[in-house]
């Protein structure tokens, strides 16, 4: 296990921020606390997902990081947006996720470390699902994409804690035994 942690403050700030957001966001989704909807996210999203992320974003492009710049702008301006928008009907709904998606899944591919592309690619999935649900009204499958979203959160939360505690924030690989090959 890895203990160096060199995550700026920045993205500390920017993981803790989407990973609140996201944990409210999924567990709204989920039905699993009675009388807590997607709706009660709202708040959440706007001012923790939108502005907090998005400032975390310009702080990350002040120090030179781009890659976290790019992500945390990006997702604060698609938080604020999703928490102040009015869908209009479910496939609107649904097509705001698809996009959302979308910059999900390019911050996903854009590399980084694992823990950051663990985030975004369970992020990824959660808002496949919720499109998907939303296109199709399925309640069911919505829950699922809720899920996903709160794995998504809890990812980043623990890449932000962990950086914060000097916990472990990767595997080490391990040289394969003699004899063994890529291929088995």
């Amino acid at each position: 296990m890895d203990n160096d942690v060199s995550a700026g403050a920045t993205t500390i700030v920017g993981r803790l921020a989407l990973g609140i957001t996201l944990l409210a966001f999924g567990l709204g989704h989920t039905d699993v606390i009675d009388g807590v909807s997607a709706a009660d996210a709202v708040s959440i999203a706007q001012y923790v997902g939108g502005i907090a992320l998005f400032v975390a974003g310009l702080m990350a492009f002040r120090d030179r990081d781009t890659a976290n710049g790019t992500a945390f702008a990006a997702l604060g301006a698609l938080w604020f947006t999703w928490a102040v928008s009015d869908a209009g009907s479910a496939n609107a709904a649904g097509l705001f996720f698809l996009l959302f998606a979308l910059v999900a899944l390019s911050l996903t591919l854009a590399g980084g470390d694992q823990l950051g592309q663990g985030a975004y690619g369970l992020f990824f999935v959660s808002l496949v699902l919720m499109a998907i649900a939303a296109f199709a009204d399925n309640d069911g499958l919505a829950k699922v994409g809720g899920w996903f979203a709160v794995a998504a959160g809890a990812v980043a939360w623990y890449a932000a804690t962990a950086a914060l505690a000097h916990w472990p924030t990767s595997l080490r690989g391990r040289a394969a035994g003699r004899g063994v090959t890529a291929t088995g």
